[in-house]
């Protein structure tokens, strides 16, 4: 129970299968995504995320340029930037030579518009789902060129009225303009239909397809467009600064440039000009080819994949979000009717939509909202001020889908106050997963993770300097050839909450025969009998009583100091988890913790877990502590270029965790209360153990309020073990851990993903380590070591020379962190030989149970060493837990009874 780093947890598990029904390797365009590494991405309607291969495309033209100069570079790939041209025309069903490129839809907008030259009482027949830009322009040509402008009626799907359209055209008009999908819903367009009658009436058709390009085919010649203005950085997945012109020749033809640039026209004598044939006469000879370049990249993928199996994909995504949003309370769609693209707008009742995206990104989630000023011609006419808007693309899978629906029912629960026991069957959603769960993670047969098979169970941070010969998994520089489990960074906890694919509800759990101590419940008042008592309400205590509970169990749950206490080691807003330790023979207690974790997430129906990527920095020359699967060397350049936020001289390498991560530590105790209470657990906070003792084939126990008796111990004590358990007074040591939260004035340089989970081997001074800025806290930080404490003792306020030795290196290595002091914290460490834990049965005693001596790096296993508890106390053997076991420890006699037995 520490208040060690927050444990980042692994990146976000890939769909199964991993081909989806439309035929993509969504697995396989997540991996090729960096962003998606660190949240569920649902912004595509204003900045897809692009792909890595876009990205190198922009930055080795970069690259090139600084070292041949930017003439030199663009001539030398002038090939490459021609067939950019190409892509975007076969992908639009034009030539080449109709295509131009310009910096925004906007821009294209305003170029195409202004060749138009259109006059006073021209007709402009403008769609309600135009855009705010475009809106914008043309009600200042209206003003200011006499332009007659008329909003077309939506018909009770939301979609352009065609018949008024149609009766609009009856009389002389100069332009039509439509927006595809509009900024404002998943609306789309009838723009074939609109197409074919402008064409009729001898009137161009301008669309928008800005929200359409690369999630829906647009084909100019099938949709009669005269003009097509469309950006590079939405869902064609380009960079931003791009965009995307066709003209039509025919309407070329008889329009000109309002501005020509010598790009697009030639200066031919001294008082005379001509404009180029294609569409590049809308162009400006100023542009970053670099960005151009990366607009290619995205166009080919986009072509490779196929823009049908992209529209089947991204739409499917969208019809499970609006089915999963109507079974949320409080949550109202917003969307029209004719709603078929990869937008989903929703209002949830009584709250700003800024408010309810601001708490989704808080845990992970990225959207954003759409105010009316955006779209008065829509959401205006529909009296919505603003919406939360989510857009999906093909790096999104039905994890991501489920997970948001599941994070608005947990939230709307806890606004309620009617969290729902995860014993009763769930609800489904119409796309077959339960409503109250994290989608994406597979549902287990009981609604606790009973059996999964976790392997340790310390708590955080991990000590960076373990004094024995053995280091210790909390060790940064072990000096052993058994290193332990918690080098220098803490690991992570595991990854984002999978696809909830199955349909089945969630039973209650089978009763646990092997522990039933009586036929009948215990009443629960003080001289009760359980089936297992538990000590200590940390993350490991408390994960077991859950376990236990959940299976059958009745459980008597005692801490004694009252809820929320900050003696102990649990406490704190977060911590670190990573898969990155010392030795093998932590791997499969690693991977253990992050299937608990999901379990965890999917019971609760919350994210606990948020993959951040972790660093692990040491001297250039010093040995090399951790390693772990995914996990590599990385130099102090690479380093920089991973983390900005965090500066690490020529001296230092690093190893780089992609799964490293932040646990929400407070909010996972509260689930876990919350569940365990859920299944009957008899939580007795303020209630300390005195003695305990065999009592025949039980258990007794005596508190400072009576004496109870169960079948069975599991003391999770922290710092107390050792009181509780003499034998291990002496192995154990409780040492004094001080963490800082830092404010910034660059705080985006301290949050994911510029910065992770982290730590430093600093020579002479010790193993600084560190979470991102997370959920309204400022960065975290702390040293792996400290004083010795004794637990008997309230803990102190932290020191001004704690401070100040944290404050310093925090303005060595974290050159952003230089707001204020947000909040101080200290909490205890309960260190054991070897910096590992003691986890299994006393020898000699095979009704108790334990769970301690976390040495710093236990917080990221307690779901995991919860299961574990709860398999041992059924009888079940674990040998993966042999290596932590009280006998691994030298603890081989019998420990005999608590103190003042």
């Amino acid at each position: 129970m520490s208040t060690d780093t927050a444990v980042p947890n692994s990146p976000p598990t890939p769909p199964s299968p991993t081909l989806d029904v439309a035929g993509l390797d969504i697995a396989a365009l997540r991996a090729a995504t960096p962003g998606m590494r660190h949240a569920h991405h649902m912004n595509a309607a204003g900045a897809a995320l692009p792909s890595a291969a876009t990205l190198a495309a922009v930055t080795d033209h970069l690259h090139l340029e600084s070292l041949l100069g930017g003439y030199e570079a663009a001539e030398a790939l002038a090939d490459r930037t021609e067939r950019v041209y190409q892509s975007a025309a076969r992908l639009i069903g034009a030539e080449p030579q109709d295509i131009a490129l310009v910096d925004s839809a906007s821009t294209a907008w305003q170029r195409a518009l202004g060749a138009l030259r259109l006059k006073a009482g021209d007709r402009v027949l403008a769609s309600s789902s135009t855009y705010v830009s475009s809106a914008l322009h043309l009600l200042e040509m209206r003003d200011s060129h006499g332009i007659v402008l008329e909003v077309l009626p939506a018909d009770a799907s939301g979609q352009i009225d065609l018949g008024a359209l149609e009766t609009a055209l009856r009389e002389p008009a100069a332009l039509v303009t439509i927006a595809h999908v509009p900024t404002s819903s998943g609306l789309v367009e009838p723009v074939a239909a609109v197409g074919a009658l402008a064409a009729r009436a001898g009137v161009p058709l301008l669309l928008d397809a800005t929200q359409s390009i690369g999630q829906l085919p647009v084909d100019v010649q099938e949709m009669h467009c005269g003009i097509v203005v469309a950006t590079g950085r939405k869902f064609l997945r380009g960079p931003r600064g791009t965009g995307l012109l066709y003209v039509d020749p025919e309407l070329r033809a008889r329009s000109r440039p309002a501005a020509p640039d010598v790009r697009g026209a030639q200066w031919s004598s001294a008082y005379q000009y001509e404009v180029v044939p294609g569409a590049r006469r809308y162009e400006t000879w100023e542009s970053s080819h670099a960005l151009r370049l990366g607009l290619g990249t995205a166009l080919d993928e986009a072509l490779d994949l196929g823009v049908a199996l992209i529209r089947d994909h991204v739409t499917e995504l969208a019809e499970r979000l609006r089915a999963g949003l109507s079974g949320v309370p409080g949550i109202r769609r917003t969307d029209p009717t004719a709603a078929a693209s990869g937008i989903v707008t929703f209002l949830r009742e009584d709250e700003d939509p800024r408010q309810t995206v601001r708490d989704l990104r808080a845990t992970g989630f990225r959207l954003t909202t759409v105010p009316a000023s955006h779209g008065q011609w829509d959401l205006g006419r529909r009296g919505l001020e603003r919406v939360a808007r989510a857009s999906l693309h093909v790096y999104n899978s039905a994890d991501d889908v489920d997970a948001l629906v599941a994070a608005l029912t947990a939230r709307e629960r806890r606004r309620r106050g009617t969290r729902e026991a995860t014993s009763e069957t769930v609800s489904r959603t119409a796309s077959g997963s339960p409503s109250g769960v994290i989608p994406g993670f597979p549902t287990p047969t009981f609604a606790v993770p009973g059996s999964v098979t976790p392997t340790s169970t310390g708590s955080e941070p991990g000590s960076a300097t373990p004094t024995s010969t053995d280091p210790g998994p909390g060790s940064a520089t072990p000096t052993s050839t058994d290193p332990g489990p918690g080098s220098a960074t803490p690991p992570s906890t595991g990854p984002e909450p999978a696809s909830p694919t199955s349909t089945a509800t969630v039973p209650e759990p089978a009763p646990v025969g092997p522990l039933t101590a009586s036929s009948s419940r215990p009443t629960g008042s003080a001289d009760d009998r359980a089936d297992v008592i538990v000590v200590g309400a940390g993350i490991h205590g408390s994960s077991a009583a859950w376990q236990l509970a959940a299976r059958g169990a009745s459980v008597i749950h005692l801490d004694r100091f009252p809820a929320g206490h900050t003696e102990g080691s649990s406490h704190g807003r977060t911590r670190m988890i990573r898969r990155a330790y010392p030795a093998e023979i932590w791997d499969g207690l690693v991977d253990t913790a992050y299937s608990a974790w999901q379990e965890l997430e999917l019971a609760s129906g919350q994210r606990l877990v948020t993959t951040t990527g972790g660093l692990y920095a040491r001297a250039a020359g010093a040995p090399a502590t951790l390693r772990g699967p995914g996990c590599e060397n990385v130099d102090h350049a690479r380093a920089a270029e991973l983390f900005p936020g965090l500066r690490l001289c020529e001296g230092f390498s690093a190893v780089h965790d992609p799964a490293a991560g932040v646990i929400d530590a407070q909010t996972s105790l509260t689930a876990l209360a919350a569940l365990g209470s859920a299944h009957g657990v008899d939580r007795r906070d303020g209630c300390a153990v005195l003695r305990w003792r065999r009592d025949g084939e039980g258990v007794r126990v005596d508190t400072d309020q009576g004496v109870l008796h169960a079948g069975r111990l599991v003391v999770c004590a922290g710092p107390w073990t050792g009181e509780l358990l003499p034998a291990f007074a002496q192995p154990l040591s409780v040492v004094r851990i001080v963490n800082l939260h830092l404010g910034s004035s660059r705080r985006h340089l301290l949050e994911p993903p510029l910065l992770g989970a982290f730590s430093v081997d600093v020579p002479d001074v010790g193993l600084l380590y560190g979470i991102p800025a997370f959920g309204g806290a400022g960065v975290k930080i702390g040293l792996d070591h400290g004083p010795p404490e004794d637990p008997s003792v309230p803990a102190g306020a932290v020191t001004e020379a704690e401070r100040d030795r944290l404050l310093g290196l925090a303005s060595r290595f974290l050159p952003a962190a230089d707001g204020p002091v947000e909040e101080t914290i200290t909490c205890r460490y309960t260190m054991a030989p070897r910096n590992r834990f003691a986890v299994g049965r006393l020898p000699g005693e095979d009704r108790v149970l334990m769970a301690a001596a976390c040495s710093g790096h236990g917080f990221k296993f307690g779901p995991a060493v919860g299961a574990a508890l709860a398999d041992l106390a059924e009888g079940k053997e674990r040998a993966d837990l042999d290596f932590l076991s009280p006998a691994a420890m030298g603890i081989t006699d019998r420990p005999g009874p608590g103190a003042g037995a």
